[in-house]
């Protein structure tokens, strides 16, 4: 039954978790149109304003998720939103689909000129872009709403000050969810409870870190492998966010699931340098001011998701525990201390970690 309703709801959620939407197949009714919003309302484009003297421009805009990831679907309320504040003069072309690359490639061609704007995830920025690490600390936000507030913020320009050495421009951060664990064998609600569990993470340093230093043993696999290796015994448990267990089919297996709130994903919405720069200035400010609403949309778009995926979870049989002790968690990390065995890594900033710090207590 737990296969069935998984395949019903999954193409509703469908996003994969090192993607910040994942990839898919999907037809994309937008790719080579001029008109990303066909069948919305249009915008009046009676009256005058400012924005009436822009002159008439399109730019490719891609998320590599299918139509039915929240990144793509961000894009597309982007694009409206853009063509709204504009009177119809700014044009996103929406792309997606893995029609433009996968998340390595199509950052690589904004970059290069090749895409104009793009919308991934931040993970995927980090490969070269060093200093948006510090946003894969555990426990830096205690909810999504926090995490929009400070990246959004000129906490997030700090961020990604120096984006322009790397051919982009930062516009705005968008979510991915809040990480939790969902486990085979026994509920989790204390760190105590994690001791030599065997946890799934994504290849990356940092997760491994944090579940070795609570003194689980995490194992590093590959989001397709997940699900078999949960039904196996390979790992006893999984960090992901609520909805990606829906959007993935990666529950089948899970029985207790606790919302520990450790990790925080993001999404990042940022430009071409050099298109960026040859922009009518109006048009950069529309840019810019719209990809912040835009952000917002993906942060209230999966915190609707989240809500609908407890729901099918909770009627598969699985037990949550919405009130752990986190700070057990956090105690048994060291507290901020924790963030020391980071300050020998070139991306580490004690002052930017301390702003973001400042901001969330």
């Amino acid at each position: 039954m737990k296969k069935i309703v998984s395949a019903l709801l999954a193409g509703a959620m469908m996003l994969s978790l090192a993607s910040c939407g994942g990839g898919g197949a999907a037809s994309n009714p937008n790719a080579g149109t001029s008109n990303p919003n066909a069948g919305t309302s249009q915008p009046s484009t009676g009256g005058s304003s400012a924005n009436d003297s822009i002159d008439p421009i399109t730019l490719t805009i891609y998320s590599p998720g299918n139509e039915n990831a929240v990144p793509t679907k961000t894009i597309v309320e982007y694009a409206r939103l853009v063509s709204e504040a504009s009177n119809g003069a700014i044009t996103l072309d929406v792309h997606h689909s893995g029609e433009l690359g996968n998340d390595a490639e199509a950052i690589e061609s904004t970059r290069m000129g090749t895409i104009d704007l793009i919308f991934a995830g931040t993970s995927g920025f980090t490969a070269f872009y060093e200093p948006a690490k510090v946003l894969d600390l555990p426990f830096l936000f205690d909810s999504a709403e926090q995490a929009y507030e400070v990246t959004n913020s000129e906490i997030g320009e700090q961020i990604f000050a120096s984006f322009g050495d790397f051919g982009l421009v930062y516009l705005s951060e968008g979510d991915n969810g809040m990480r939790h664990i969902s486990t085979t064998t026994k509920p989790i609600h204390s760190a105590s409870d994690v001791a030599g569990l065997k946890i799934r993470v994504p290849t990356s340093q940092l997760y491994l870190d944090v579940w070795e230093a609570l003194g689980a043993t995490p194992v590093a696999l590959a989001l397709n492998e997940l699900a078999l290796a949960l039904s196996n015994g390979t790992a006893e448990a999984q960090d992901n966010a609520t909805y990606h267990l829906v959007a993935n089919a990666t529950y089948d297996s899970i029985k207790y699931f606790s919302n520990i709130n450790y990790m925080w994903m993001g999404c990042t919405m940022a430009a071409n340098a050099n298109t960026w720069n040859k922009l009518d200035p109006a048009v950069q400010a529309i840019l810019k001011e719209q990809a912040k609403v835009a952000a917002k949309y993906s942060f209230d778009t999966i915190a609707s998701d989240n809500e609908s995926a407890t729901k099918t979870l909770q009627d598969a049989g699985i037990e949550f525990d919405f009130e752990p002790d986190i700070q057990s968690f956090k105690d048994a990390l060291g507290g901020d201390s924790y963030y020391d065995r980071y300050k020998n890594e070139v991306w580490y900033d004690q002052a930017l970690l301390d702003s973001i710090l400042a901001a969330v207590r």
